[in-house]
């Protein structure tokens, strides 16, 4: 399959999906999203035993659409939020390791879908952070639950609180990230530990996979459950409208 948005690309046995709207900074509308399950769908089906998640030109997923988010209603958002979710559960259930190749900007949902990858490697430049309170909400792809696990509930709540951007030395510090590496590095790293990984023996590696991630199976389930609610609660709520519209008009919000 092709898509306008999304690339899907082979080396080996190594699968690459790019995110392919740099005009947009690779921001995440309903057409990405749905495009990027379909490319995870494929991956798998073909047997992927790695896959490296990325984004095209300068930046890895800068976010969400916010100019699509901000009319949202309750019921809108609850939908917008379930799509979100329905890409990272399938990332951190794919059945091979997945590697996030932070090329730049990696900020709310981008962030979320870097989380819901197995590893991480950073470019220097990249800015990474869950910035979703700016916009009157909270983080509804997954990080209120899978941060804490990442970085510790300390750090992930000032992260959420304040709406931090962290370079990606101090991800790094913090354990968001595993590795940073010059940014005219990050296409060979990634290369040298996707065939690695790829190299593996693929059962024991999916079922390592799966062993680990049953580690937290039953709080993330009901802790996501309760996330999925609370964002779409937030929309229609003067923040949520107050904080999308200055994005988008480039002013600073007038919250209540």
């Amino acid at each position: 399959m092709s898509w306008d948005t999304v690339r899907l690309e082979w080396d080996g046995d190594v699968a690459t999906l790019t995110v392919d709207r740099p005009d947009a900074l690779n921001a995440l509308n309903i057409e990405t999203l749905e495009a990027m399950g379909e490319a995870l769908e494929e991956a798998a089906e073909e047997g992927a035993r790695a896959l490296v998640l990325t984004g095209a030109g300068d930046a890895f997923i800068a976010g969400a659409d916010i100019k699509y988010m901000q009319d949202l209603s309750t019921a809108e958002g609850e939908a917008w939020g379930a799509l979100g979710h329905d890409v990272a559960d399938a990332l951190e259930a794919f059945p091979a390791p997945t590697i996030a190749a932070i090329n730049g900007y990696a900020f709310g949902g981008g962030c979320e879908m870097a989380m819901a990858c197995d590893l991480r490697v950073a470019a220097e430049s990249a800015l990474i952070g869950n910035t979703e309170i700016d916009l009157g909400i909270i983080p509804g792809w997954g990080a209120t639950q899978r941060l804490p696990r990442l970085v510790g509930d300390e750090t992930a709540r000032r992260m959420i609180f304040l709406g931090e951007r962290l370079d990606a030395e101090s991800a790094a510090e913090v354990g968001l990230v595993g590795e940073v590496v010059a940014d005219d590095e990050l296409e060979d790293v990634i290369d040298e530990l996707a065939t690695r990984l790829a190299s593996k023996p693929a059962f024991a590696m999916q079922t390592a996979k799966q062993a680990i991630n049953q580690t937290h199976e039953g709080s993330q389930e009901s802790g996501i459950a309760y996330e999925k609610r609370a964002f779409a609660s937030l929309f229609g709520t003067h923040d949520q409208r107050e904080g999308m519209s200055a994005f988008v008009e480039d002013r600073e919000p007038d919250f209540e």
